[in-house]
């Protein structure tokens, strides 16, 4: 009898594209707190390595060198910084209703200090900060963007809570 293996895969990281590997390192690392755990450095094209392979094989012949860093969450989880010298350097135009990716979102508590620190940062509040369910929950979310125009949420508790079953229960 065949039984069913599937289980939740855990989220490892995020790979985001920046104008400027060492701006998005700072803004990351003072405004959101996230662990810098390699610094910036340059990969160039080659295939003597596994890692110049790899990038070959993602990225195809079409390239020379582009820079990389690694941060991660307080809880584990990585986000991948990547600059590209003869990239565009703008953040394409916020299209939520086409396919691909929408948003990341982070969690603090103090959605308010955090959203302040955004703008205050050279990033953006892009909505109100809201309430989920006003008089029953004291759960808030609110929209942002970075310096670099990368949209992403941030919510005052977790994702589990904020949509279970007994959220919309007081």
């Amino acid at each position: 009898m065949k039984t069913n293996n599937t289980y939740p895969k855990s989220f490892s990281h995020i790979g985001l594209t920046v104008p400027d590997i060492k701006q998005a390192v700072q803004f990351y690392s003072e405004v959101m707190g996230w662990y810098v755990i390699m610094e910036p450095s340059t990969v160039n094209k080659e295939k003597e390595t596994a890692i110049g392979q790899m990038c070959i094989d993602v990225f195809g012949d079409d390239w020379e060198e582009f820079e990389i860093a690694h941060l991660s969450t307080s809880d584990g989880i990585g986000i991948e910084l990547f600059s590209f010298p003869n990239g565009k350097k703008e953040a394409p135009e916020f299209s939520p209703f086409n396919t691909g990716l929408f948003h990341f979102c982070i969690q603090d508590p103090d959605i308010e200090t955090l959203v302040e620190k955004i703008v205050a940062h050279g990033g953006k509040q892009r909505m109100p900060i809201r309430e989920y369910y006003p008089n029953d929950k004291p759960y808030r979310m609110c929209y942002v963007q970075d310096p670099f125009g990368i949209v992403f949420e941030v919510y005052t508790h977790s994702y589990e809570l904020t949509y279970s079953s007994g959220a919309y229960n007081s």
